[in-house]
């Protein structure tokens, strides 16, 4: 996407067919995936990676330590073994301003362009030539054959010059820049296929618990019909370690992460934080209940670093009473020899946002 006042050769939507490694860049760590084709209709997983980032390296999406995030993202392509150096990153949701339209069909490029500035400068509290401007066709408009709906989507520059800046200084090519739930989204085209009927007419939430945002999309049919972030994650189980055992705050991420906890760590701090967070879900979905015309939510995917504590979808099911399973966009992928299977099985649910990157140099459009 991004176009306009634009330095440098990255896309949005609109990208060639090019073998792309997905980089995402979260608060707590860089992931890498590398994906290749396995015949007509399949993919098969090359390589990934995952690297920590030092604490606070990225807060609140934005990047406040580059050096540390740079050479992060050097050492998770180093690790991965690839020689591809053309990436697809992505920018937080709350870095990006969305919006919906509906325009006239039949319209040529140059129109809807022109179209497209119109309403952003409606929409867009900045100047244009601030942002990175850029817009995709979503179909036809519901209930009228004539006229097309249109997704707009802006970002200041600095954000988006601050994330292939760290491309380059690691000597990668940043050739598109996302938005990351759309790129979960993308993966997500994987997961339905496991749901009865491909998920069709169902609505289906995905939750993705980071480090320190909770991020919930909701689809139907494809369609994301809302978007939330709640401030809620794993570092708050972090800092539940941290004071319960007297640890450093390094010392308390490293025992969640390894393990090594006293025989108590299940009963006095894990089991609560499972509860906890299928209760910031369920406060989540009555948010969805009472901001939209749905009553239902049929399934919740879990994703994100969180998503692979032990126990946490039974938790979430028996909150919610809603069917509650892992995302794994790999489950029905070829692996390649250097892939463990029982450990992408592990972190499948941190490298949604990372494979629906790399699913983008399959795309045509």
């Amino acid at each position: 996407m991004f176009k306009g006042n634009f330095d440098f050769d990255l896309s949005f939507w609109k990208i060639r067919s090019l073998p792309l490694v997905g980089v995402d860049i979260s608060s707590s760590a860089v992931k890498m995936v590398e994906l290749g084709k396995a015949g007509e209709s399949r993919y098969r997983v090359e390589r990934y990676a995952i690297e920590p980032l030092p604490r606070e390296a990225v807060l609140d999406g934005n990047i406040s330590d580059f050096d540390a995030v740079s050479e992060c993202v050097e050492r998770a392509w180093k690790k991965l073994g690839t020689r591809n150096k053309n990436v697809a990153m992505a920018l937080p949701a709350a870095a990006v301003i969305t919006k919906k339209i509906i325009v006239p069909s039949g319209q040529n490029e140059n129109d809807l362009s022109f179209l497209v500035e119109t309403e952003a400068n409606q929409y867009i509290p900045f100047a244009l030539d601030e942002v990175n401007l850029d817009f995709q066709v979503i179909g036809p408009a519901p209930g009228n054959a004539e006229e097309v709906e249109i997704l707009i989507a802006a970002s200041r520059k600095e954000k988006v010059e601050d994330r292939v800046a760290t491309a380059e200084a690691s000597g990668l090519n940043a050739l598109v820049m996302d938005v990351e739930p759309y790129a979960a989204q993308t993966a997500f085209e994987l997961i339905q296929r496991q749901f009865p009927n491909g998920g069709r007419d169902k609505t289906i939430a995905i939750v993705d618990i980071g480090a320190s945002l909770m991020s919930i999309n909701v689809l139907r049919n494809g369609q994301s019909v809302y978007m939330r972030d709640q401030p809620f994650g794993g570092n708050q189980l972090t800092y539940d370690i941290q004071h319960f055992y007297n640890l450093t705050p390094d010392e308390a991420e490293m025992a969640k992460r390894k393990g090594g906890l006293p025989d108590n760590y299940e009963a006095e701090i894990l089991r609560p934080f499972r509860e906890n967070l299928a209760l910031e879900i369920s406060r989540a979905l009555q948010f969805f209940f009472t901001s939209t015309p749905f009553n239902e939510v049929n399934h919740i995917v879990l994703a994100g670093g969180c998503a692979t504590i032990q126990g946490l979808d039974d938790t979430v099911s028996s909150r919610t009473q809603v069917s509650t399973l892992i995302a794994n966009p790999f489950a029905d992928m070829e692996l390649s020899s250097r892939i463990s299977p029982r450990q992408l099985a592990t972190d499948a649910p941190m490298l949604l946002i990372a494979c629906g990157l790399s699913l983008r140099g399959f795309d045509p459009t």
